[in-house]
């Protein structure tokens, strides 16, 4: 082993003198903040911590125990996941196998035949047939090897003849082209490791969610219920005014449409949260028949009370999208020393010993040896421009990932400046829907107690209702979103893969 590292470490010795530009990674963005303002705490629950690290398991902020299972089973079985693992490996070996360019390339051939010679031919003939197949480079003529001992020429003589032979090729990397591929290489597998992490985190919020938005829909589907248990009791309150002669028939009608209007929007609603049963399941790996096994509540979530937010110069640093850009980058980069290096002159040097004999038991006799030594430079002179245009291609190719990553960076400052937006604005939306819902719940209650004595008309009860049903959906809504939202920033900040 330590041999192994001497040789490798002598042959990148030779590739001290790599073409092409050394990468330096992009300095952080001098960025005081991610809003032209301070970011202020949303309240209502929720500040916003300054410079304070993301936990690695940040979906346990939300305290829910079915939350966490599920994250971890999609963790464990979900085959993007898994794919995305194999993707570092296909890269890593594509890597270590570019670097034993760095190394000597050793092979063993052998040649044996069973040659039946027929007599219309002279010996002379046969003689040189057979020397031509025992030494095939003029080089062998300087060995001073002997040539074996020749049958002589019989009518359909039957000879054989055995080869053995040791071949050793060796390309320095004088101008380090090998080493910026080895560069480019681990570079990609850089990549496929942020890819990875990238995968993760997307996973895990998409988890997160997906379980934010299945507890929604569950809240909606509840308070949907709780208005038709509402309806069904008004429309009995008026069956029995009617039957009193209180009120006309169409007061019940009225009724009776309402509350089918009501129960008609149930079945959506049902539906989307087979649907959204389904998404969990596929997330957690599993088969759609298998089912998703936890369910959610909102009342089950915790909104966060402290939610970190990074330092804007932390932020390339954390973003997995970002880091895997900046690989892509240095992949590139390094593909312009490799382009540059193929328009210089090549050296290969090679050797080939071994023996020829007519038997195998003469193969280490006296005077069956053989070898080759050989050096080739090569040097292009005119290929149509085709290198220098590969050259010119991979410069360009360069601009291009340099512009791909400057608009990362800038996504991902927007993805945190847009979350922080959000999370201000639905703590003001989250406390105006529950205002909103109280207040309609008991303006509902009053005219239902005025119902009760024939105090208000219908067209007041059936606004007092249709009002409460609304107000009941926009704050579930409200506080699913301000979840999701939060979930959202978690993200936008890289998710804390650092501290796992």
């Amino acid at each position: 082993m330590r041999r192994a590292s001497l040789l490798a470490s002598a042959c990148l010795a030779l590739s001290s003198c790599a073409v092409g530009p050394d990468f330096a990674p992009p300095p952080a963005p001098a960025a005081p903040g991610f809003t032209p303002e301070r970011a202020a705490s949303p309240g209502e629950g929720q500040r916003f911590a300054q410079g304070q690290d993301i936990p690695a398991q940040w979906w346990t902020l939300f305290r829910s125990k079915p939350l966490d299972a599920l994250v971890k089973e999609s963790l464990q079985n979900n085959p993007s996941l898994q794919a995305a693992e194999a993707a570092v490996r296909v890269a890593y070996y594509n890597a270590e196998a570019q670097k034993g360019g760095f190394f000597p390339q050793v092979f063993l051939n052998a040649n044996d035949s069973n040659n039946l010679q027929s007599n219309n031919r002279s010996l002379d003939s046969i003689n040189q047939t057979v020397f031509n197949q025992s030494f095939p480079t003029p080089a062998n003529l300087a060995t001073g090897a002997a040539v074996p001992n020749i049958p002589q020429s019989t009518p359909n003589a039957n000879y054989g003849l055995f080869l053995k032979q040791l071949t050793v090729s060796f390309t320095p990397d004088v101008w380090g082209g090998n080493a910026r591929a080895v560069e480019s290489l681990v570079a990609q597998t850089a990549q496929q490791n942020w890819q990875l992490e990238a995968a993760h985190l997307a996973l895990t919020t998409n988890v997160v969610v997906a379980a934010i938005q299945e507890a929604a829909i569950r809240g909606q589907i509840e308070a949907t219920r709780t208005i038709i248990t509402i309806l069904h009791e008004t429309l009995e309150i008026l069956n029995r005014q009617y039957t009193f002669g209180s009120i006309a028939k169409a007061d019940v009608i009225a009724q009776e449409a309402a509350l089918a209007q009501a129960e008609q929007t149930l079945p959506p609603l049902e539906k989307q949260l087979a649907i959204q049963r389904n998404l969990l399941t596929a997330l957690a790996g599993r088969l759609s028949f298998e089912g998703a096994g936890e369910t959610f509540e909102l009342a089950r979530f915790t909104l966060p009370s402290t939610v970190p937010v990074s330092l804007p110069s932390q932020l390339v640093a954390q973003r997995p999208d970002i880091m895997a850009a900046e690989a892509n980058l240095h992949a590139a980069s390094a593909a312009v020393g490799v382009a540059a290096a193929n328009r210089l002159p090549n050296i290969t040097l090679s050797a080939n010993v071994g023996a020829s004999a007519f038997k195998v038991a003469q193969l280490f006799a006296p005077g069956t040896g053989l070898y080759t030594a050989a050096a080739n430079l090569s040097q292009p002179i005119f290929d149509g421009m085709t290198l220098l245009n590969k050259q010119k291609a991979a410069e360009a190719a360069l601009e291009q990932t340099d512009a791909q990553y400057r608009s990362t960076v800038i996504n991902a400052f927007q993805n945190v400046a847009d979350a922080l937006r959000s999370l201000q604005s639905d703590a003001k939306a989250v406390s105006t829907a529950r205002k909103a819902e109280d207040a309609a719940k008991r303006s509902l209650d009053i005219v239902r107690m005025q119902l009760r004595y024939g105090q208000v008309s219908q067209i007041a009860v059936l606004n007092a209702q249709r009002t409460f049903l609304l107000a009941s959906l926009s704050r579930v809504q409200a506080e699913a979103t301000r979840l999701s939202d939060t979930a959202a920033l978690f993200m936008a900040l890289g998710g804390g893969w650092w501290n796992r």
